[in-house]
């Protein structure tokens, strides 16, 4: 193991928890026998700080770095850039701490976050398409102001305070074996791993570390196969909180030596277990927050033994929230399209339609044309939008139809 870096003790990581309950909930820790089944484990624990104050566990680490500022510092006020949770966070922890901060968020940041961070009492400044641009008047921000910047996940008073998130779930579940977190820059991860391993080593435990990235940026396998922090170029993602394209240089290190495997998993295995989230556990977790959860239902993970899954927000805007539930729905297949080719001659709508009642199936959304250019003239295109009850029976459907002499597609045009 590397050491050219400090690690916080479970002492110092105690101090924190102790430090940070001034302003945080403790949050439950709810358990699945669905996802337990999943795994074959004998149980698995829904770590909630998607419940925590301010939606997300960011506010942990926010508090524990600013007040351990100095009062000259604190008289300079604080600064931070995010497009959301670390922007709540630092803006809460300023607010209980009596400190003026100031908040550079991205021109298209999500309405809610804007809103959130303005009531928790921050000036606001709305600057650059892209973050990187808002970072750069962040930090241009701080050159002229003297105010002091707060980082999001690369700092090590940041990392304590996060890594408290892994004492509460030991405290209230201590025969937990693996701890499963999303990963963005590394900071949450980072105190988690390095927490519970401390933890694990004091009562003789052994414990696993698992990380899930998106795999529309995951720089973090790059980076270990590289042996370094490495940029790499990131695509869209629902994921928006943990889409970061360069590890922590920190948290490089920890993730490095103390984080056991990272996985990715893609949108659709992130939709799935929001959808997952909201049907079976009651709970609203933003997409960054559900990755974990991700990771078990997309059979990503091998395991033994008890296992919690951080959820590490629900800051969701509720515009995404709708569409990511009907892209859930149809990634777990039960909201299907199908593309009938039909005679065009009377009745046959209703026969159609009258096939996929008899099957059980709801009918959400119909489409029927006559005028694409690459249909035969004596032909229609029915397109039938229905909600199943799974890919089962989605294509128990589809088999009906093509029984009945119908051309039938799923999905697709002709």
């Amino acid at each position: 193991m590397s050491e050219d870096y400090t690690v916080p003790s479970l002492e110092d990581f105690e101090q924190a928890l102790e430090t940070v309950h001034r302003v945080t909930q403790r949050t439950p820790l709810e358990t699945s026998r669905f996802l337990a089944g999943l795994l074959d484990v004998p149980q698995v624990y829904l770590k909630c700080e998607n419940l925590q104050r301010t939606g997300a566990y960011k506010l942990r680490g926010a508090y524990n770095r600013i007040v351990q500022l100095s009062d000259e510092e604190k008289a300079r006020g604080v600064v931070a850039a995010s497009a959301g949770n670390h922007a709540q966070g630092v803006a809460f922890a300023a607010r209980e701490l009596g400190i003026r901060a100031t908040i550079f968020m991205p021109k298209g940041v999500a309405l809610p976050k804007l809103q959130a961070t303005r009531n928790y009492g921050a000036e606001v400044v709305l600057t650059g398409d892209i973050f990187d641009e808002t970072l750069h008047a962040a930090q241009e921000f701080v050159r002229e102001t003297g105010a002091v910047f707060i980082p999001p996940f690369d700092d090590p008073a940041v990392i304590e305070g996060q890594g408290t998130v892994a004492l509460e779930i030991l405290h209230s579940a201590p025969d937990v074996e693996n701890i499963i977190v999303p990963i963005g820059g590394g900071g949450l991860i980072s105190g988690v791993a390095a927490a519970a391993k401390a933890w694990a080593k004091k009562h003789g435990r052994n414990m696993r570390i698992i990380g899930v990235q998106a795999e529309n940026a995951a720089p973090f396998p790059v980076s270990i196969d590289a042996g370094e922090p490495t940029t790499i170029k990131t695509k869209p993602t629902i994921a928006d909180g943990i889409a970061v394209a360069r590890p922590g240089d920190l948290n490089f290190k920890f993730v490095r030596d103390y984080v056991d495997e990272i996985v990715t998993v893609s949108d659709d295995d992130i939709a799935r277990a929001i959808v997952f989230l909201l049907e079976r556990a009651k709970l609203v977790v933003e997409p960054a927050g559900a990755a974990g959860v991700a990771a078990i239902i997309a059979g990503k993970l091998s395991l033994t033994g008890p296992t919690s899954a951080i959820l590490s927000g629900g800051n969701i805007d509720p515009l995404l929230l709708q569409r990511v539930i009907g892209h859930g729905l149809a990634a777990s297949a039960r909201y299907m399209k199908l593309r009938i080719l039909l005679p065009d001659v009377p009745g046959q709508l209703v026969r159609t339609a009258t096939i996929v009642a008899e099957k059980n199936a709801n009918v959400v959304e119909v489409i029927h044309t006559r005028h694409a250019t690459e249909l035969p003239v004596s032909q229609v295109e029915l397109e039938l939008h229905i909600e199943t009850r799974g890919k089962d029976h989605g294509d128990a459907v589809a088999t009906a139809l093509r029984e009945a002499g119908y051309e039938v597609r799923v999905g697709e045009s002709y």
